[in-house]
């Protein structure tokens, strides 16, 4: 007789990809496509999760970026994309729950998320803007030892 396996399945799947929002200012086109100056791009990330079903495993993920390009303190141009999956994700400890969301799910919508951005930016009259891969593992831990920190110095 086959001896059960007590470990459930581990269940890992994209289920549905989509945007959930965007944005795209050019406050100072076209005057700024005659500036020669160099222009600085800074880029921040955000990731938001939520269960949608947990009885089936079913997680909401959104992964937010925001580019802000400016030329001589001016903005050239501002994009906001909100890149979302529904997963389905279930058989995972409730302890690596947390990191899946945060890690794995953001590293899928991440290529999504720079297809958007990249549209949006050259559309807009601007050279192809490429976003460099994330290590979303180190930004989990370092958000975890940020976290860590301020819960020490609470009173």
């Amino acid at each position: 007789m086959a001896e059960q396996n007590a470990d459930p399945e581990i269940v890992f799947s994209l289920e549905k990809i989509y945007v959930k929002d965007i944005s795209y200012e050019a406050p100072h086109v076209p005057a700024m496509f005659l500036e020669k100056a160099a222009m600085e791009v800074d880029m921040q990330l955000g990731i938001e999760h939520a269960p949608m079903n947990p009885a089936e495993g079913l997680y909401e993920v959104i992964l937010g970026v925001t580019v802000t390009a400016r030329m001589e303190k001016r903005t050239t141009f501002l994009t906001e994309v909100k890149q979302a999956g529904v997963f389905r994700i279930t058989g995972v400890p409730d302890g690596e729950l947390i990191k899946v969301l945060e890690i794995a799910c953001p590293n899928i919508l991440l290529p999504f998320a720079r297809e958007v951005v990249n549209d949006l930016v050259s559309k807009g009259g601007f050279p192809q803007l490429l976003i460099n891969p994330v290590n979303f593992e180190m930004l989990y831990q370092q958000k975890q030892d940020g976290d860590a920190q301020n819960g020490s110095n609470a009173h």
